[in-house]
């Protein structure tokens, strides 16, 4: 377990290069953005990132649809349940 754990944690270290390039979107609007204002351009950035972020939690939302819908109800009748 911990030939393998040492040998994840080193080929992560070794791969940084690969990981820390960079999108290539934000990196074009970033070089494109010095003509415009900048409280527009952070908001166009910003944007742009939590809609990167948001998108595979709509589509976990939606393949795991029925499991949530089943974890919710089973919660909701146990906090409705007298103690």
């Amino acid at each position: 377990m911990k030939r393998i754990f040492t040998f994840l944690l080193l080929s992560v270290l070794a791969n940084s290069n690969a990981i820390a390039q960079g999108c290539s979107q934000c990196k074009l609007m970033a070089e494109q953005g010095i003509g415009i204002e900048d409280s527009t351009f952070a908001s166009n950035i910003n944007f742009g990132i939590l809609y990167l972020m948001a998108f595979p939690y709509v589509i976990l939302l939606i393949l795991f649809r029925k499991q949530l819908i089943r974890f919710f109800k089973s919660f909701v009748a146990q906090s409705k349940s007298p103690q």
